[in-house]
């Protein structure tokens, strides 16, 4: 890591790239979805190398809002790896410490009690608006239907117009969550088929 945040202060010195020195952490938060979308995209491929290039994109952008953080002053690299570790460690109590678990469902009632604990004494915010808005819409439809505990929606009805297509679409969300699915892979994984189909046919 250290080698990547040398060159991302490289690039971003006086005399480096002009374009790297114009990023600020508002103009790079498109690429960090994009390179984290193509990430996602590759390890649906199994595609070792795609995968290694990929994250290797993903973890550029933690060092160039590292590099650019650092230059302010308001935190640097050290402070967010200190941030990470120290979560996973508390998080974990089970492995670190001495709570004792049976099974993965243990593992995750832990891991929201120890969240709980975290947020109190931070601004109060229900748990839908905790869902990242940055989120692809189904991927966000399920977290939020989550957050609400809603109830299964009827979508069985003819699609005539927005409103009753934005209805289905939460129906089969809420589908896919009874049927313990992840409906933004789902469709990912079903497009990527398609597009794979359509090349090897020559469209």
């Amino acid at each position: 890591m250290n080698r990547l945040l040398e060159v991302m202060r490289r690039l971003r010195a006086p005399d480096g790239c002009p374009w790297d020195r114009e990023q600020t952490h508002a103009s790079l938060r498109p690429y960090l979805l994009e390179e984290a979308a193509e990430a996602v995209d590759a390890l649906s491929e199994s595609d070792a190398l795609e995968v290694v290039s990929e994250l290797g994109d993903v973890l550029l952008q933690v060092a160039f809002h590292a590099v650019i953080a650092e230059e302010s002053g308001e935190y640097d690299y050290d402070a967010i790896e200190h941030a990470i570790v120290e979560k996973l460690i508390r998080r974990h109590p089970h492995v670190f410490a001495d709570v004792e678990v049976t099974g993965s469902a243990d593992v995750l009632r832990n891991w929201e009690a120890i969240k709980a604990v975290e947020r109190a004494g931070k601004p109060e915010r229900r748990p839908a608006e905790r869902v990242p808005a940055a989120l692809g819409a189904l991927a966000r439809a399920q977290k939020v239907q989550e957050a609400l505990e809603a109830a299964p929606i009827d979508s069985t009805r003819d699609v005539t117009d927005a409103a009753s297509l934005a209805d289905a679409l939460e129906g089969l969300v809420a589908k896919s969550r009874a049927l313990g699915l992840d409906a933004e892979i789902i469709l990912r994984d079903r497009v990527a088929a398609r597009v794979r189909a359509a090349v090897a046919e020559g469209g």
